[in-house]
């Protein structure tokens, strides 16, 4: 986005020198590849849509860019959001800056990647099922995922419209609160945008926790979980209490069921909303087809990947005559159970706190022969978008092996405010530390 960053930043120049700067003026962004920008390539890390350019702007590129935020670049991500490790991508995979040789999770490890390479100062990515936190965990940057509805999804390529959410990556939690305001409240072209007034962030609203009352729910500490994570957040939750927080036990009982819930309903609505990749309207088309029923398969065998093929099947059975009640219905009742969950848990704790992952960033093939596995990165994100609360994953230290680790602050519907308040608090106990 070379030229438009460009001018961008000339228009920024003048606005400084004349003492009308934005808000974000020197703020240099990336953004995932699934955010349209007009005159530029939204490929969704796919063949299919490997030369679609969009024609309009999405409602957090111009909300950000009114506050003169200059945006440089696209990043690279698993093919259609459907990943965690950006190995789905057509372009090829995304390395991890602090090792080369493993993941930066996905499916927004292009962006959380760039951030800690400090190639921008924050990006922008989405979060179907944990994909903006879990490469933060693995990356070492905040990565936050707001409530859905909160952000506008105008302009965001659909993967899951009932859990896809736009949300800030960023080196500190106050450039990622910075963002998260400049980019939140109402937008009539989102149907699903809450409206409700963009809560005002104290800048030092971190300092201070003493009463907060903060959740460790059992089922999120379980078996699984590295022993370096569990140690660190240990250790975390020791500090927060000494501060004066009030640590108390909570469950979430239906957990257990949030993977297999949250496959069958993100695969179906991927299922849905895939199915307008079809080669006769835009994207790729694949050539010398004998028939429309030859063209529409070809165009889509060869323009989507092993992945997402995998996610259309199995999102197109789980709706079909049936199975529809066996899997999709059930797997709606249990989203409301998990729901449920959680609002039986904010009644007696004001957030709660777990790991963001179960381990630490895997090396690059690791996971790929074995998708079961791979989806089980996401184990302790998923419960979150069911839900549809904010969450934010923050730089806890590294494991033995010198790699970051997160921990996640998860609030209840709505109120980033206490979400960025225990953030800044454990990122400033770190650095004093």
């Amino acid at each position: 986005m070379a030229e438009r960053a460009r001018q961008k930043a000339g228009e920024v120049d003048a606005r400084v020198a004349a003492g009308e700067a934005g808000s974000l003026a020197g703020t240099i962004l990336a953004v995932k590849d699934l955010i349209v920008m007009k005159g530029g390539r939204v490929t969704c890390g796919s063949r299919i849509l490997a030369d679609f350019v969009s024609p309009y702007d999405a409602t957090v590129v111009e909300r950000l860019e009114a506050q003169d935020a200059v945006i440089i670049a696209k990043t690279n991500m698993d093919e259609f959001a459907m990943g965690s490790s950006n190995e789905n991508s057509h372009f090829g995979a995304v390395r991890n800056p602090h090792d080369r040789q493993r993941v930066p999770g996905g499916s927004s490890g292009g962006s959380c990647a760039a951030v800690a390479a400090g190639m921008v100062t924050a990006a922008l990515g989405s979060d179907t099922g944990g994909s903006i936190r879990q490469p933060a965990a693995f990356c070492g940057v905040v990565g936050l995922k707001p409530t859905y509805g909160r952000v506008s999804r105008y302009g965001l390529v659909a993967f899951a419209s009932s859990f896809d959410q736009i949300g800030p990556i960023a080196q500190t939690v106050q450039d990622a609160g910075d963002l998260f305001r400049a980019m939140a409240g109402h937008d009539p072209k989102d149907s699903t945008s809450a409206q409700l007034a963009v809560p005002v962030l104290d800048e030092h609203s971190g300092e201070k926790i003493k009463g907060l009352r903060i959740g460790l729910p059992k089922e999120y500490f379980a078996d699984g979980l590295a022993a370096d994570i569990r140690t660190a957040i240990d250790q975390l939750v020791a500090r927060l209490a000494a501060d004066g927080a009030e640590i108390v036990d909570v469950s979430l009982p239906h957990t257990e069921y949030a993977i297999a819930a949250y496959y069958i309903i993100t695969t179906a609505e991927a299922s849905s909303n895939l199915a307008r990749y079809d080669g006769a309207r835009y994207g790729y088309r694949a050539e010398q087809s004998d028939s429309l029923e030859e063209m529409y398969v070809r165009s889509r065998s060869e323009g989507f990947g092993e992945e997402v093929k995998r996610r259309i099947m199995l999102g197109t059975y789980v709706l079909s005559a049936g199975y529809y009640d066996a899997y999709y219905r059930k797997a709606q009742q249990v989203r409301t159970l998990v729901r449920r969950d959680f609002e039986q848990a904010f009644t007696v704790c004001d957030c709660l706190l777990t790991p963001t992952t179960p381990t630490t960033a895997f090396k690059l093939g690791e996971k790929t022969a074995d998708p079961l596995n791979m989806y089980l990165s996401d184990v302790y994100t998923v419960s979150v978008n069911l839900a549809g609360l904010p969450a934010m994953s923050v730089p806890c230290g590294v494991d033995s092996a010198n790699l970051p680790l997160g921990v996640q602050i998860i609030g209840n519907a709505f109120d980033e405010t206490t979400v960025l308040k225990l953030g800044r608090h454990i990122e400033q106990s770190r650095v004093e530390r």
